[in-house]
């Protein structure tokens, strides 16, 4: 009875030592919500996912929750989705009201960063436009502040920087990574910035018109006459489609139609009977095949662009 109970106790005192032996390894998953190990960080757009998956590297975990359908800015996330947003260590904002989900949402304020911040008096307010539908996220207007903020690249600099500036506060002991990836960031879009500008300069004064008002910065940066109608690519316009392009077309005559996606073959042979081309420039908003990224879009982008500038006129 006495050898029972002593074997018992050294059973006991083992399984006692083995537990706190687990609690104290090296690397368990203190003060972090990701089962890696990393800190998490939850975005609303896919630009600011790129920027802070180039910044963050392996020492950060990026949560893009959005599904891969549809405009990010109009998704409606469910309870199950705030909740992850509410467990993360940081949340980047697009800012100039993107995501309006986000102003009734209960997230905590101290781990938000408005990406646009530091350019708040230059965003641009936008009205006069019909509330319509497209993809999965309902009936929307784009009325309000325009927000897409990264189609000017300047500001997208803008919007890296803010996220470098987070995680450095954040995470200090890994400032020199940062700051090294971050400035690779930047050279890369500064080069796509200046890429752009050349591409439009072709362009002069020459009026063009776009598939959705998503273009503001883009124009404002570039120096680019865009009118746009709303339109969405995977839609052939009907009759009234037309008819309010016409009429636009009458003060603004444009030659070619700008879309965010790939129209479909219809619209561009109704567009091209009126003496229109199509050029497809891409927001990238939401997150690209596999085998692109924001870069890649955006030189595409450019790419098309560039090569749909009018031939000069020969002089007289």
């Amino acid at each position: 009875m006495k050898h029972r109970l002593f074997y018992n106790c050294l059973a006991a005192a083992a399984l006692l030592m083995s537990l706190t032996a687990c609690g104290d390894k090296p690397g368990a998953n203190v003060g972090t919500s990701s089962d890696s190990g990393k800190p998490r960080v939850f975005t609303v757009n896919y630009p600011l996912t790129y920027f802070a998956e180039r910044i963050g590297g392996e020492a950060i975990e990026v949560v893009f929750p959005a599904p891969a359908e549809g405009d990010p800015a109009f998704w409606q996330p469910t309870e199950n989705d705030i909740a992850a947003f509410q467990s993360a260590d940081l949340i980047l904002r697009n800012g100039a009201d993107y995501a309006k989900w986000m102003q009734g949402a209960s997230l905590p304020e101290s781990v938000q960063v408005d990406t646009s911040a530091t350019f708040a008096d230059s965003l641009i307010v936008v009205a006069g436009t019909a509330t319509h539908s497209h993809g999965a996220g309902g009936e929307h207007s784009h009325d309000g502040v325009a927000f897409t903020t990264w189609l000017d690249l300047g500001q997208a600099i803008q919007q890296a920087q803010a996220i470098r500036d987070a995680f450095v506060g954040r995470w200090p002991d890994q400032t020199s990574a940062f700051d090294a990836n971050f400035s690779a960031l930047r050279a890369d879009l500064e080069k796509l910035d200046g890429d752009l500008a050349f591409a439009a300069q072709g362009f002069g004064k020459e009026p063009l018109a776009a598939s959705h008002p998503v273009y503001q910065y883009l124009a404002r940066r570039y120096g680019l006459k865009i009118r746009s109608v709303l339109w969405e690519p995977e839609t052939v316009p009907d009759d009234a489609a037309m008819a309010d392009l016409k009429a636009l077309l009458e003060k603004h005559p444009a030659k070619l139609m700008i879309w965010e996606g790939d129209p479909a073959p219809d619209s561009v042979a109704k567009l091209d009977a009126i003496g229109i081309k199509s050029v497809v420039f891409d927001p990238c908003g939401n997150r690209p095949e596999a085998s692109s990224d924001f870069l890649s879009v955006m030189r595409e982008n450019i790419k098309r662009l560039a090569a749909s500038v009018p031939p000069v006129s020969p002089q007289p």
